[in-house]
């Protein structure tokens, strides 16, 4: 179940699913098919059992239980690490969500997951369009910087060679799908290439390559977080306390292993909270709806907030949490969907259990802020960006009585969600680190986005 922030955390996982992949030997071609499994039952976040969900959402069979994080089959004992074979083989991969994920139901009709489109309708399927081959070129370019991840990834045996294979069959599978976009039997989008590059790290056998820079950025965060609220709380006009945690955001937003430049950045330089505040890009941004956003957030007091959040680190616990806080300190609900499982350096449900029960005071506060209306939620999701047509079922059931949706950080609110309509008001925020999404926007690199839209229609 999700549950309550209160007293303990102890996460529970009560049920799992399976997804399969599919790999044709005859160009290590893979894509994602969900296999059919029990109904869901959902994670547990706490000991508080505060929630009751519909009976639709239980197995008659199942019942919480402790069980251990995601479980995926071992490549050392499947002949998946050989590059070379003659036959197709599934291979199943274990998740701590439900097979069935569904849609979210906020969303308006003419719903379109990602933002940029990369070919018109009566292009040539077979034959890449130019800003197919840029974004295939795109994630080509990050491979350097995981296979590095990679080859130090101590929990894997042989990493190095594991990470040397990762390499060689993410950029076969790449290449092929420049010469025929198609070849997948799916259209190509960010969706696709980012499937695929999780699939093959997850098929040679690594689970989290970017777990160790996440648990110590989450550490120098967590050590900054007290001061970072204090600042917050000093400033008195409502409309400027505000500009400034949305202007945390966008700092804690720098945090992306998933951005080349930044991601050499940070393992040159490291990253600075502060510094990153002082350097955003200058008003107005390149989507600017932050006068528009003070205004109603003067007038109206949301009751309850659901929050797709992004990376690790300082983007959380600097940039999100502090803005969350705020929230409960005026009376909402929040929700926090994060990833069920690693996708580079984004948070899972898992971790973020973790870092708020570090942040919270035996009172269960944040800084004096009580954290009863507080959920973590297990979003259903294993990618940087999301398609909300697939969302866990306890994100559906939380999300049904919420009236304000905002989808953080490039990869959920702005390659994808952009320009999603939901019944209910919607706030997309988010950092501009693609050249490509630059492009399209016609904007500034490292440009800021913050889209608020009132809830258009039922």
């Amino acid at each position: 179940m999700i549950l309550r922030i209160s007293q303990e955390i102890k996460p529970y996982n009560t049920h799992t699913h399976t997804h399969t992949m599919i790999r044709s030997s005859a160009c290590n071609k893979l894509f994602m098919s969900p296999t059919t499994s029990s109904p869901l039952v959902p994670c547990c976040s706490s000991i508080a059992w505060n929630f009751n969900p519909p009976p639709s959402l239980f197995s008659s069979s199942s019942s919480p239980t402790l069980s251990s994080k995601a479980n995926f089959l071992s490549c050392a004992h499947t002949k998946t690490l050989g590059i070379e074979e003659e036959e197709e083989e599934a291979i199943i991969e274990k998740s701590s969500t439900s097979s069935e994920l569904v849609e979210f139901p906020l969303l308006n009709e003419e719903y379109r997951a990602c933002t940029i489109p990369w070919r018109d309708p009566s292009d040539d399927p077979s034959v890449p369009a130019p800003t197919e081959l840029s974004w295939i070129n795109l994630l080509l370019n990050t491979i350097p910087s995981y296979k590095e991840r990679a080859e130090t990834d101590s929990s894997v045996p042989d990493a190095a060679n594991r990470a040397e294979i990762f390499a060689k069959r993410y950029a076969e599978i790449l290449e092929d799908l420049k010469k025929d976009p198609a070849s997948h039997g799916v259209p190509l989008d960010i969706r696709l290439l980012c499937r695929l590059r999780e699939q093959v790290l997850r098929e040679v056998g690594f689970r989290d390559i970017f777990k160790k820079v996440k648990e110590e950025e989450n550490l120098k965060a967590i050590s900054l977080f007290e001061n970072v609220v204090r600042l917050n709380d000093a400033i008195e006009d409502e409309g400027e306390r505000l500009e400034n945690l949305v202007r945390g955001i966008f700092a804690g937003n720098v945090f992306d292993l998933g951005s080349i430049e930044l991601a050499e950045a940070f393992s040159r330089d490291g990253m600075s909270f502060s510094s990153a505040c002082e350097k955003l890009v200058a008003r107005p941004w390149i989507i600017d709806d932050l006068d528009t956003f003070k205004m109603k957030w003067r007038k109206k007091k949301w009751k309850k907030v659901i929050i797709f959040v992004d990376n690790s680190g300082a983007d959380i616990i600097l940039g999100i949490l502090p803005f969350v806080r705020e929230l409960l300190r005026r009376g909402s609900k929040v929700v926090l969907a994060a990833n069920d499982l690693p996708s580079i350096n984004d948070v899972t449900y898992l971790e973020l259990i973790e870092i708020i029960s570090k942040l919270r005071d035996e009172e269960g506060c944040l800084i004096g802020v009580s954290t009863s209306n507080l959920l973590i939620a297990n979003s259903g999701n294993d990618l940087p960006v999301i398609d909300l047509t697939r969302v866990s079922q306890e994100v559906a059931y939380h999300a049904s009585d919420a009236d304000l949706v905002i989808l953080e950080g490039m990869g959920r609110g702005i390659e994808t969600n952009l320009y999603a309509q939901f019944k209910c008001d919607s706030l997309k925020i988010g950092m501009v680190k693609h050249v490509e999404v630059a492009e399209f926007l016609g904007s500034r690199m490292y440009d800021c986005v913050i889209k608020y839209n009132e809830a258009t229609g039922s």
